[in-house]
């Protein structure tokens, strides 16, 4: 698939114009249907970003429901949190007013239970989405598929909507939406920064194994196009 590119001179220009394309994804869901949703990813990527769209007094927060791609499996009152990233960062000022969908839903493992409890909540969230933001990481992972996951066949293959993983790189055991889920939206978004992700970003690119590097499951689909956002 070819990618739309959208390159910027600076983390805050990219900021300022993810925020405004992101914006009017919501505003059109909310015009169509009353309500709109999101998905984006945690990381400290998006924290900039975050800050920048939470300020849009445009956009009729009331009605939109955010979630997460995916979730480190732990309490936010961990740092490494991305719920806790989502409420300190984007669910502030304006956007105050959303309904945030956590996919942690308790436990110290996401058990078969557990999934079901978060594949509950996050069916409160409407669909198809209006936007979903990726981001990606040095190895080719993206959401939590990652390279060598216990579950990645599942989670680039299943109807979903939420599967466990595990994998090497991951750290903690994590859960995310499978990629049926996440390409069931009006955006898809890839945001990343820096001249070290670009080489990545241009090596995912070339033809090679989904395995190796995930994010080329969803590079190389062709259900919705990818829109790059990426500065140096």
């Amino acid at each position: 698939m070819t990618i739309e590119r959208n390159v910027f001179s600076s983390k805050e220009k990219l900021a300022d114009g993810l925020a405004e394309a992101v914006a009017d994804n919501l505003i059109a869901g909310i015009e169509e249907r009353g309500a709109a949703s999101l998905a984006v990813s945690g990381g400290s990527t998006p924290k900039r970003f975050f800050e920048t769209l939470s300020k849009r007094e445009d956009v009729d927060w009331e009605q939109v429901s955010i979630t997460l791609v995916d979730e480190r499996w732990v309490d936010e009152t961990s740092d490494r949190s991305n719920a806790r990233l989502v409420r300190e960062t984007l669910l502030q000022g304006p956007a105050a007013a959303a309904r945030f969908i956590p996919l942690y839903s308790g436990g110290e493992e996401p058990d078969a239970l557990a999934i079901e409890r978060t594949a509950l909540a996050v069916a409160a969230a409407p669909v198809p989405f209006d936007a979903v933001i990726l981001g990606m990481g040095n190895d080719g992972h993206t959401a939590s598929f990652f390279p060598g996951g216990d579950a990645l066949e599942a989670a680039l293959s299943s109807e979903g909507p939420v599967i466990a993983i595990r994998a090497p790189g991951a750290g903690e055991p994590r859960v995310t939406f499978t990629l049926q889920c996440l390409l069931d939206t009006g955006a898809l978004y890839l945001h990343i920064e820096g001249e070290e992700k670009a080489q990545v970003l241009d090596k995912a690119l070339e033809t090679g194994p989904i395995d190796a590097m995930p994010v080329r499951a969803v590079l190389s689909q062709s259900i919705k196009p990818v829109q790059l956002y990426w500065c140096p």
